[in-house]
């Protein structure tokens, strides 16, 4: 084959991917950087508009909840550089649940800096047994791979970074290990409880996908209900976005923009009215003759 060839073979595949539904996502990832801030004390945003990372200096070394979307990874460090930290100390990575769109630069961190990544043992699991489910083959990038975490999170643990000790719940649904996390953060106005949910998305819920993975009685629906209602009462000021509708972070931080002074983050209600929705939305998938 001649190089030409080689080229055309190579452009084709390149208009092929530009046509499918979520192609800005993988081939337009630049539109989507937003500038890091503070979103209270020790806690930083340094995710895009969509897929949410967060950053807190914990006094002995960062610790980032989530490693963004494979092929964002520069985006990642680019924010960490801005927000005034230095991407050579993280010290940790926390990953919300096992899929391509939140793992993207835990294998990066760990080769280059000696991050340590946390991940919720059922999802560890998959990527042993079932690494297909984590959709790592959506990525665009053949040097995207998964990993062996250093760290396996269980449900109830409770593990100390530097000044930050997290309590940690798994909260199937979204995936099997997904976990839900919550610590207090320091800030103008004294200590703040934030909460963390780490995946709301219906789409493995579906019946093609459940039946794949093999729950033809779509028993997954339910754990998700379970998890919901598990962490629904945990007292939460700060609420974390898994991605960024979650918490309408975008619209809050032009809020904070314009009103200076005012932190629309610290809202104690946010938390239990946000999984109270998702609760009341999946009831309503549940019943929907589309999905039985």
């Amino acid at each position: 084959m001649s190089m030409k060839e080689d080229y055309e073979i190579y452009m084709e595949r390149r208009k092929k991917r530009l046509k499918e539904p979520m192609s800005e996502i993988w081939m337009d990832r630049e539109s989507r950087y937003m500038h890091p801030f503070q979103m209270y004390g020790n806690l930083y945003y340094v995710g895009d508009n969509w897929v949410c990372v967060h950053l807190i200096d914990t006094g002995e070394g960062l610790l980032l909840i989530d490693g963004g979307n494979c092929g964002a990874t520069a985006m990642l460090i680019q924010s960490i550089w801005e927000a005034g930290f230095n991407p050579a100390d993280v010290k940790w990575m926390i990953l919300s649940h096992g899929h391509v769109d939140h793992i993207g630069a835990a294998v990066f961190f760990k080769k280059m800096f000696g991050t340590q990544l946390l991940l919720g043992a059922p999802d560890a699991k998959m990527f042993e047994e079932n690494p297909e489910q984590s959709v790592i083959q959506e990525s665009t990038d053949y040097a995207d791979t998964l990993f062996k975490p250093d760290v396996l999170i269980q449900d109830n643990d409770v593990i100390t970074f530097g000044n930050t000790t997290i309590q940690f719940y798994l909260v199937p649904g979204h995936t099997a290990g997904c976990i839900a996390c919550f610590f207090d953060i320091h800030g103008e106005q004294g200590t703040k409880r934030a909460g963390y949910y780490g995946g709301f998305g219906f789409n493995t819920l579906l019946r093609e996908f459940l039946k794949e993975i093999g729950d033809p009685t779509y028993q997954m629906r339910q754990t998700y209900l379970d998890s919901l209602k598990k962490v629904r009462d945990q007292p939460v000021d700060v609420f974390m976005g898994n991605h960024t509708n979650n918490n309408k972070l975008v619209e809050k931080r032009l809020y904070m923009k314009e009103h200076p002074g005012e932190n629309p983050f610290i809202d104690n209600k946010a938390w239990a009215s946000y999984l109270d929705e998702k609760r009341d939305s999946l009831l309503s998938f549940m019943k929907d003759p589309a999905n039985l």
